[in-house]
């Protein structure tokens, strides 16, 4: 918001109102982008450290799976491999929420970005010596997704300390939007380069970004737990601890529960290939396919660059209701479509919705937990994001391969729809809940 006074050409100030063409660009700027956050210097480099590993990480993400089928031949063994990263990701995930909430969480951030960095080298050397060993790759994998899971919830623990609660919504929605992007710009750069540099370079580029946000990270202010909370240790009893206080905070429950919802309920993404092979293969399966896993990315980025739109809403509960409830709309919309465009179109609707969700409920992680408790909401916050769409996978896999595609499609939303009205209905903490 521009609170700027209005001034003519020569520094006078104009006696009526802005002129017409002024009046358009405020209204336009209240559609784009809220970029309020980036004027805190804090906030404005951890942010900026994003646009680099975003798309850095993308590539890793890409030449680990490619280089796993490359040895094995299997499809089986990249599952496998997936599966390998998520127990180190939800078990540090945990534990790195305690640790954020006992320790400097700028120090935290230093530890956990060199050891991300130190893994992307030696990703880059096995891949560089040809090795080819896939129990090396998915070690380096699962302590690569153990220092992700540390670092995540001091990572977004610390926005809270870098902006305003009122811009909050702003700086999630900056953040969302940027790792969106790196979802769609780093899979496709990464299949222009394995042609031209080859796959291991990828994890140098990686390990080189990553040294970018090591550097950023080294020019934040520092974040030491505030009173109370430096004398407690990061251990079992402390990550008990945040499980009873969010027990005891019922929009914080209600807002992980959301989440489950939206993402066990109605992530179909199990159930392109099949959508693909069958439903649409009269436009090309590749192209098909292609389309609908970049589909959901895209309708983000394009949520999060309109996000001026919804970002200054203080009803933080009542939009995560409705984006959900939009989600499972759209997907329910995808279910019943045979034409591949609409069908892109609604994916599209279904990731502007999953944005406003993700803006609205880090937003209420971030003001409804205190500042000794929010490492360790985080780190639920993490596995939760991470796991729903694991298994999302097994059940919408399972249940297409019985019913069809379609019908688990359009029945996955349509529960999500049911179940986020019981929720709201039920449980009015989560609806009424404001900033």
């Amino acid at each position: 918001m521009d609170t700027s006074e209005s001034t003519t050409d020569d520094g006078a100030t104009p006696e009526a109102g802005p002129q017409p063409a002024q009046a358009r660009a405020r209204g336009w700027r209240r559609w784009a982008m809220d970029t309020r956050p980036l004027r805190r210097p804090g906030y404005r480099r951890l942010w900026s450290s994003t646009i680099v590993t975003a798309v850095g990480s993308q590539l890793t993400a890409v030449a680990v799976p490619k280089q796993i089928y490359d040895i094995t031949g299997s499809s089986a063994w990249v599952g496998y491999a997936s599966l390998a990263g998520l127990l180190p990701l939800a078990l540090f995930a945990l534990w790195g929420g305690a640790i954020a909430d006992s320790m400097d969480r700028r120090r935290l951030l230093l530890i956990t970005n060199s050891g991300l960095a130190v893994t992307s080298v030696l990703f880059w050397l096995q891949a560089v010596t040809g090795l080819e060993s896939v129990v090396v790759l998915m070690v380096l994998l699962a302590l690569q997704q153990a220092f992700f899971g540390l670092n995540s919830p001091a990572r977004n623990a610390s926005i809270a300390r870098l902006v305003p609660a009122d811009e909050l919504p702003a700086a999630n929605a900056l953040g969302s939007t940027v790792m969106q992007t790196g979802l769609v710009a780093g899979p496709l750069l990464a299949g222009a380069l394995i042609p031209v540099i080859g796959l291991s370079e990828l994890y140098l580029i990686d390990a080189l970004a990553l040294c970018v946000t090591v550097w950023a990270v080294v020019r934040l202010p520092a974040l030491p737990p505030q009173a109370g909370a430096a004398n407690s240790r990061a251990g079992w009893r402390a990550i008990a601890e945040g499980f009873r206080y969010i027990s005891l905070h019922k929009v914080l429950l209600l807002s992980f529960l959301a989440d489950i919802i939206a993402m066990v309920l109605g992530m179909p993404r199990a159930l392109f290939p099949q959508l693909a092979a069958r439903t649409f293969a009269p436009y090309g399966e590749g192209l098909a396919l292609g389309l609908l896993f970049a589909a959901i990315p895209i309708g983000a980025v394009l949520g999060g660059l309109l996000s001026g739109t919804f970002s200054r809403a203080r009803r933080h509960g009542l939009m995560v209701i409705a984006a959900v409830i939009g989600w499972g709309a759209a997907i329910v919309g995808l279910g019943l479509t045979t034409n591949l465009w609409v069908a892109v179109a609604f994916l599209a609707l279904a990731g502007v919705a999953d944005m406003v969700s993700m803006v609205f409920r880090g937003a209420i992680l971030l003001s409804a937990a205190t500042d000794e408790m929010r490492g360790r909401m985080q780190g639920v916050f993490t596995v939760v994001v991470a796991g729903g769409p694991r298994l999302a996978d097994a059940l919408h896999g399972t249940v297409g391969s019985v019913l069809g595609a379609r019908a688990a499609i359009v029945g996955g939303g349509l529960l999500v729809i049911a179940a986020t009205l019981v929720l709201a209905l039920a449980t009015p903490a989560l609806r009424t809940y404001r900033i």
